[in-house]
């Protein structure tokens, strides 16, 4: 909560320092056309991450794939939207694909392992930026910002070693723990194991993974590259994946701020100077995303919300006999 509050009063600063009517008016600037344009994006890139997550739980059928979407719409805008970290979006995202009839043990097991691969791409993007950066602008190897790019790369290579290590052995070691303490809940923390285990023995579906989540992160950058597009400010492709991969090394560094409340705004404001944009193109951008996340998000949000109701009203032992 506090993270949150110092992340909105330093976006409230921003607005304030750099001009509020300048940054709406650039945001508008796009039209409802463009707005839908950048929805559209959105609803493409929650596909694209679906997919990612769903090679790691086979088999692979169209139901399952509209229900491991669904479940990345709930888990990205859970932790755009709400005020959570990303790490509460997770465990929404796996409670929502639960309620398509997905068990408990493949849906968190999963989510664990596609998080894993999700900060690898990360760490890869993020270093593709840095080399386009350096190679682009030799100079600015000293700005603080490359120092954050930095700490953020760190951050997201001790999280990937700590989730590696508890895939590795402490969910072994958590089923010891449940067996000797808690024997009820020994096997579904074996069933659990036993669902990671069996991902990690499909290096094809890993590997399938980890390359459509490199893409999603392209992607990501594709996003901000159409923004300034339709706002009138485009710049190369190659620029926008050096601004999204430092933009997602801050936001690793400040992991536990809700939705990068202040990190975002402030991390484009400082990126679009460098690329010859003013800052308050920048912080437009990020009104953009603010919107288009709030915009897709309540309704998927909302459809999760009905999903639970309808399981709590007819459980599926109840909706069995009710259907029969």
């Amino acid at each position: 909560m506090i993270a949150a509050l110092v992340g909105l009063c330093g976006a409230a600063y921003l607005f304030f320092r750099i001009g509020f009517h300048a940054i709406v008016d650039a945001a508008v600037s796009v039209g409802w056309s463009g707005f839908a344009l950048l929805c559209v994006y959105g609803l493409a890139n929650f596909a694209l991450l679906g997919l990612a997550w769903l090679v790691l739980a086979s088999p692979v059928t169209p139901s399952r794939a509209a229900t491991f979407c669904w479940g990345r719409a709930v888990r990205d805008s859970a932790g755009d939207v709400l005020p959570f970290s990303q790490f509460g979006g997770m465990v929404i995202g796996a409670r929502a694909v639960m309620l398509r009839g997905i068990s408990g043990s493949e849906a968190f097991g999963s989510t664990i392992v596609d998080i894993t691969l999700e900060m690898i791409a990360q760490i890869a993007f993020i270093l593709t930026g840095l080399v386009i950066l350096v190679v682009q602008l030799p100079g600015l190897r000293a700005l603080p910002m490359m120092r954050t790019a930095a700490l953020g790369v760190l951050i997201a290579i001790i999280l990937v070693a700590t989730f590696v290590l508890a895939q590795r052995r402490g969910f072994a070691l958590l089923e010891r723990i449940a067996r000797r303490f808690l024997p009820a809940a020994e096997l579904a923390a074996g069933e659990f194991d036993q669902a990671v285990n069996r991902i990690h023995g499909q290096p094809g579906r890993m590997g399938a993974g980890l390359a459509l989540h490199f893409a999603g992160w392209l992607s990501a950058a594709f996003g901000t590259w159409l923004a300034l597009a339709l706002i009138g400010h485009p710049i190369s492709f190659w620029g926008a994946i050096a601004i999204e991969s430092l933009l997602c090394a801050a936001r690793s560094a400040a992991v536990f701020v809700p939705a990068a409340i202040g990190v975002q705004e402030a991390g484009y404001a400082v990126m679009m100077p460098l690329f010859g944009l003013p800052a308050d193109i920048g912080i437009a951008v990020s009104l953009l995303k603010r919107a288009r996340e709030v915009a897709l998000g309540v309704p998927v949000l909302l459809s999760w919300q009905i999903a639970e109701g309808r399981r709590a009203l007819f459980p599926p032992t109840l909706r069995g006999r009710i259907y029969d």
